[in-house]
């Protein structure tokens, strides 16, 4: 599991000290009286009380009753949930005002054509995060040129973590707190806002062009939208999924009029409660119609319908088959007319050969074309790595946690053969051929794999060389960046990590590489848990440029911001800017709220 966890602690977790007790005493009592069950362990899955008291009161909150702990925080009154959030965070709900700055003088028009763009997840329906066409003056040898233009904070946040989209010269990007927001992407200043019902972590999603409006998608909890990209307004919005704790993190993918958008879910983070009954939900894919938002189709990755298998400890009825989530963003084949995707973990057993694998789906009617699983029996629930949480699978059925949150990269070699190439939280880079039903081509061996993923959040390819980077935790291959030849497997060169941008190790100050990555011709960009973001040459890997983000910001729309940690989305190029995201605190991380732009000088 990753960030799609972290705020499970608020409902299972950590004790607090007498002395901290006593400063709020209705906030603690309801924090120890309903969090004490599974995280109070060092579990990197888990944010320490500090890092909890760094996240303000309102995004708290917003977890709590709209966010990914929306279940739990159910469960409490709405009294209940603003005392812990205060506690936490230190101050009252709403005690602070949040700056409105930066709103452009002048509407810049909106005109879809204008130069190069990074209309989603990726640039294209292949996922494999290559900008072809940086546009402007930026190229693998102007890359040291490139300097910091301008900051925007996101209000409210403690993480940095949706993929920054880039078309018709404006920037697009969700927020914590639910708020998407239309940038210029020249300047930074902020054309329109929309409020979604939750936090907003996919890329938002261009359409194309019908007359003369253009459509932006995205997804807050298990809710779509498409709002009017030229001025915010809503067009229509859609459930997904009627699960409490289902979700939407992976960007949607467009093609062909129909938007698939890839469905998971939080349920996970019930594995220390003793009263629940885990877990019922199932990931899927769904087919919308661009412009209505009507349900086409809808696919489960576990076909057959959960079924009691029994109680867990303290008498609860469990169920299963659960899980195999999907996390990432589909990728889309024109020539088979198929989508390709990629599950994570089950949540309970029975096994299935739906976890840990890669679909294929027929694109008009979702019927499964395929499906290849990599590695079987992997059913987890947080806090299994604990004694006595009572929702965890019998110890034989207990797996690693090793799923799929990278996308799916459909990739053609010289000699006209087609392969998927995906990394894996195992520290696997996988090689599948598409016309053998996922046959494995070759398996790359770069890590170890953890509990917060050896390959996590996405790859890249360039066409000759895929670029896979490491977390792996503590391993000493934590932080390394590994080139492989796409047309063997074999590895073109390795790089270790660079000095620490955070200073001294420690928890949230790793070289560990989670976010995803992105490359252009001549280099690789990525952003670091230890706050550093950097180029490496795709020649020999040697880092050709740098920035610490690690520092305070000077925002365009006058909100305290600051970088740390980076994960989740990558670098997004286009029109010769770099944008890139700095804050996470979430699973180890440490936080910050800051969107970064960079151009040549």
């Amino acid at each position: 599991m990753r960030a799609r966890v972290s705020w499970a602690v608020l409902s299972f977790a950590l004790a607090i000290p007498a002395a901290a007790l006593a400063q709020a005493p209705e906030g603690s009592q309801v924090f120890d009286n309903n969090c004490a069950t599974c995280h109070a362990a060092n579990d990197p899955r888990t944010p320490s009380v500090a890092q909890l008291r760094e996240r303000t009161p309102e995004a708290i909150l917003s977890a709590l009753t709209t966010g990914v702990m929306r279940q739990q925080g159910s469960e409490l009154t709405d009294a209940q949930r603003r005392s812990v959030a205060a506690f936490l965070g230190g101050r009252p709900v709403g005690s602070e005002t949040v700056s409105n700055g930066g709103r452009c003088t002048q509407t810049p028009a909106f005109d879809q054509a204008q130069g190069t763009s990074w209309p989603g997840w990726s640039p294209g329906l292949a996922n494999a995060r290559f900008q072809a066409t940086p546009g402007g003056s930026l190229t693998a040898d102007s890359i040291p040129r490139l300097k910091l233009k301008w900051a925007f904070g996101f209000p409210n946040a403690t993480s940095a973590r949706a993929q920054p989209t880039i078309a018709g010269g404006r920037v697009f990007v969700g927020s914590q707190d639910g708020t998407v927001y239309s940038l210029d992407a020249k300047t930074g200043c902020t054309i329109w806002t929309f409020k979604a019902a939750g936090a907003v972590r996919t890329a938002i999603v261009i359409g194309p062009q019908t007359g003369s409006r253009t459509l932006a998608y995205f997804a807050g909890r298990a809710n779509v939208y498409a709002v009017n990209a030229q001025t915010g307004e809503q067009i229509w919005m859609r459930s997904v999924d009627p699960h409490p704790s289902a979700g939407v993190t992976g960007s949607p993918t467009i093609y062909q009029n129909r938007l698939y958008v890839p469905v998971a879910s939080g349920e996970e983070g019930q594995g220390g409660n003793e009263r629940y009954e885990c877990c019922t939900f199932r990931g899927s894919i769904v087919a919308l119609d661009l412009y209505s938002g009507n349900v086409i189709w809808k696919t489960f990755t576990i076909p057959q319908e959960p079924r009691t298998i029994g109680r867990n400890k303290s008498g609860t009825v469990r169920w299963g088959p659960a899980g195999a989530g999907i996390w990432s963003s589909p990728t889309i084949d024109p020539k088979r007319r198929v989508l390709y995707t990629a599950s994570g973990n089950q949540y309970t057993e029975p096994q299935t050969e739906s976890s840990d694998a890669i679909f294929a789906m027929d694109l008009d009617t979702g019927k499964l074309a395929w499906q290849a699983q990599v590695l079987a029996k992997d059913v987890f629930v947080v806090g299994c790595n604990q004694p006595n949480t009572p929702n965890c699978p019998p110890g034989s059925e207990l797996g690693p946690d090793f799923d799929f949150g990278q996308s799916p990269m459909l990739t053609t070699l010289p000699d006209g053969r087609d392969l998927i190439v995906i990394g894996q939280k195992s520290g696997q880079g996988w090689a599948l051929d598409p016309d053998k039903k996922g046959a494995v081509v070759w398996r790359y061996d770069a890590g170890k794999g953890t509990a917060l993923g050896g390959m996590e959040f996405g790859s890249t390819n360039d066409g000759e060389n895929a670029y896979f980077a490491l977390n792996d935790g503590n391993f000493p291959s934590a932080g390394e960046m590994h080139a492989v030849k796409l047309s063997t497997g074999e590895r073109a060169w390795k790089t270790s990590p660079p000095d620490l941008a955070c200073g001294e190790r420690g928890r949230g100050c790793t070289p560990g590489l989670l976010a995803a990555i992105t490359s252009m011709p001549g280099a690789v960009f990525a952003g670091s848990m230890d706050g550093g973001i950097r180029a490496y040459s795709t020649k020999d890997g040697s880092i050709i440029w740098q920035f610490n983000s690690n520092t305070e910001f000077t925002t365009v729309n006058g909100v305290p911001a600051k970088g740390a940690s980076i994960s989740g989305p990558g670098p997004a190029i286009a029109d010769g800017m770099l944008y890139v995201n700095s804050g996470y605190g979430a699973l180890g991380g440490r936080p910050g709220n800051v969107l970064l732009a960079f151009g040549v000088e």
